[in-house]
């Protein structure tokens, strides 16, 4: 199979790459990052012109009608620049949501919106108690009349300060962690009941857990069937995950750049010490994980176009667990080659290492996955 981008691809690659050099260089991501959005605005308006908002949406909804690659195409990118907007929660998870399991009402509606950088939703799924169980859902959702009114609390919602909606899974029959009886509703930011408590993150972005009380809604917030939205939910995290190796990717990747740049450079008793044999081994072993980590990335990419639901996790999980595992090794190493440098605030290597880590603790960390695809394995092979 041919894996080289088209190109289109490698075209939007380019003018990625030239936004970011232009404009969101190492110094600005600080900023940014201290400022009280979290992000920049402006960054988002020009995602927006450029069609990134719009790239996973079908053409009739506003959309370029985009793949599973060109979501790696662009966070490989997100990435390398370490670029802070909230395109994993609005575009990959909450987008690709509404446009898999929405009404199209709704698509008309939200899709458009998204694509034009005029929405941002965030998806509240996970709770405290349930650790990366999706199906541990004790938020409630009750009829009231026509609506529902929903009550409980969500953890770690990521992006959640700037969101204008948001996506709440609570459970409207069954008991607490039962796979059905769990439905999804598209709550407004200001809705009377919802409460936010906002943090930073430990890599410079923003999250918030919600608590919900009484919290009510109208019959059209409900996305999909009531009571059988752990699918969909799974399906969405599931691309999240895959955007996710591939913004790990463009972490690594730059990892190994910076790390050889400072071993070419670095002397010690009048000789670069990237000459010294000992170090170039680990460089090596880090270029190695680095091209596994790519196919592992390619392999999870291409996972939105998989019919068998089944196939798709297992693959995603063991893609997941892999590069978790070999991006925490490439940030450790890179740290270490760096010295005490690689901790401080002023080098962008800690910032990549940060990163890094939460991306490995997002969604599921590496011995999540690893346990859930040996149980997939298991039941494929049992």
């Amino acid at each position: 199979m041919d894996f080289r981008y088209s190109e289109e691809q490698l075209a939007l690659q380019d003018t990625l790459r030239r936004f970011i050099a232009k404009d969101y260089d190492f110094e600005r991501r600080r900023a940014l990052a201290r400022s009280d959005l979290g992000f920049s605005a402006d960054a988002w308006a020009q995602y927006a012109a450029l069609g990134l908002l719009a790239l996973p949406f079908p053409e009739q909804f506003g959309g370029l009608g985009g793949n599973g690659v060109d979501t790696l195409v662009v966070m490989e990118q997100f990435g390398q620049g370490l670029l802070l907007e909230p395109y994993l929660s609005t575009v990959v998870v909450c987008g690709g949501l509404i446009r898999d399991a929405a009404s199209d009402a709704v698509k008309k509606t939200v899709l458009p919106a998204i694509a034009e950088g005029k929405l941002r939703i965030a998806l509240a799924a996970y709770e405290a108690a349930g650790r990366y169980e999706l199906a541990h859902v004790a938020c409630s959702a009750d009829r009231d009349g026509d609506g529902w009114r929903l009550t409980g609390g969500k953890s770690v919602v990521l992006d959640a300060p700037s969101a204008d909606y948001f996506l709440v899974s609570a459970r409207s029959s069954g008991k607490l962690t039962d796979t059905d009886g769990i439905s999804l509703f598209l709550v407004k930011r200001d809705a009377p009941g919802l409460e936010l408590l906002a943090y930073p993150t430990q890599s410079g972005g923003r999250a918030a857990d919600l608590k919900l009380e009484r919290v009510g809604v109208e019959a059209d917030a409900l996305i999909g069937p009531p009571g059988q939205a752990l699918a969909i939910i799974e399906r969405a995290v599931d691309l999240g995950m895959a955007a996710l190796c591939a913004e790990a990717l463009g972490i690594v990747t730059a990892l190994n750049e910076a790390t050889l740049s400072y071993l070419k450079s670095r002397k010690q008793f009048g000789t670069a010490i990237g000459s010294f044999q000992v170090l170039q081994h680990r460089m090596a072993d880090m270029f190695i994980a680095a091209e596994q980590t790519r196919s592992m990335t390619i392999i999870a990419a291409i996972q939105d176009a998989v019919g068998d639901t089944a196939a798709r996790r297992r693959a995603i999980s063991g893609a997941k667990a892999y590069v978790g595992q070999a991006a925490r090794f490439v940030g450790q190493q890179a740290v270490q080659l760096h010295g005490a440098m690689g901790v401080v605030d002023e080098v962008i290597v800690a910032h990549y290492f940060k990163r890094l880590t939460q991306i490995d603790m997002t969604f599921g960390d590496a011995d999540f996955h690893f346990a859930r695809f040996s149980d997939a394995a298991a039941m494929r092979n049992g």
